[in-house]
This record gives structure tokens, sequence and C-alpha cells, in this order.
């Protein structure tokens, strides 16, 4: 199973992470890799730097960054191919111990999510079919 854990905070960082704290992602990250279970992560690019497009009432609209309305900015993501979800969320709040242990007062969130490939969409559209 597939699974991408978008990381989220409130606000634009204004500098980068704290070195512990990437040096502990990184020693995660290869553990992650030595076990063949992450696929690709990386961090995003300011939101002052990126483009939305959109569509509205039939209409599409291209938006440069930033975005004042946004509430949470995704600031990375990783994805892994693992074996449960229950395996995803306990890999979140590792990486998330590790935020509040090498970066105290940041505040964000790690969202776990399944990537469905279009194997998984038939049975998937079944069960919210039945609901």
């Amino acid at each position: 199973m597939r699974f991408m854990m978008l990381i989220k905070h409130a606000q634009e960082l204004s500098g980068p992470p704290p070195k512990p704290l990437m040096d502990a992602m990184d020693k995660l990250a290869e553990e992650s890799k030595q076990a063949n279970t992450m696929v690709a992560s990386g961090g995003l690019a300011p939101v002052a730097a990126s483009t939305e497009v959109r569509i509205a009432n039939g209409k599409r609209t291209t938006i440069d960054g930033p975005f004042t309305e946004s509430k949470e900015i995704i600031g990375g993501f990783a994805i892994f191919d693992i074996n449960s979800k229950q395996e995803a969320i306990e890999g979140a709040e590792r990486f998330m111990e590790l935020h509040r242990v090498h970066w105290p007062g940041w505040e964000g969130a790690t969202e776990v999510r399944q990537i469905f490939g279009p194997e998984d969409f038939q049975q998937h559209c079944k069960a919210f079919e039945q609901k």
C-alpha cells in the first residue's frame, strides 16, 4: 500500500529548519531507504513562488502566490510503500516527534493519505456507492 504524508503548518516559515532536526530527519529517511519503504520525499518552495490553476463557475484562472486565503501551507511530502495505514500513522508520529524535540515552538501536522492507483478505484467507488 502506498501512502503520502503531507507536512502542513499555519504560516510560511521564516528560515530553514534547525540543523538538529534536519540531521534527525536525514537519519529517519536513511532508515526508510534501507528498509526500502520510502519512494520519494521533499520540501516545497515557498507559497510566494507557487502558481495555482483553478476552475470555478466554469472558468479557469491562473493566480500567482502568495495566497492570502491560505490557512495551512503544505511544506513538504513523503511517499511510502508500506504494509498498512497503521504503519503509516506510526511513521508520521515518529516524524512529528522529531519536530517536537528539535524545533520547540513549531506547530504543524502530518496528514496521512493512502494513494490509489488505477487498480484501486473500482474497489473504492463500490464502497462509496454502498454508503
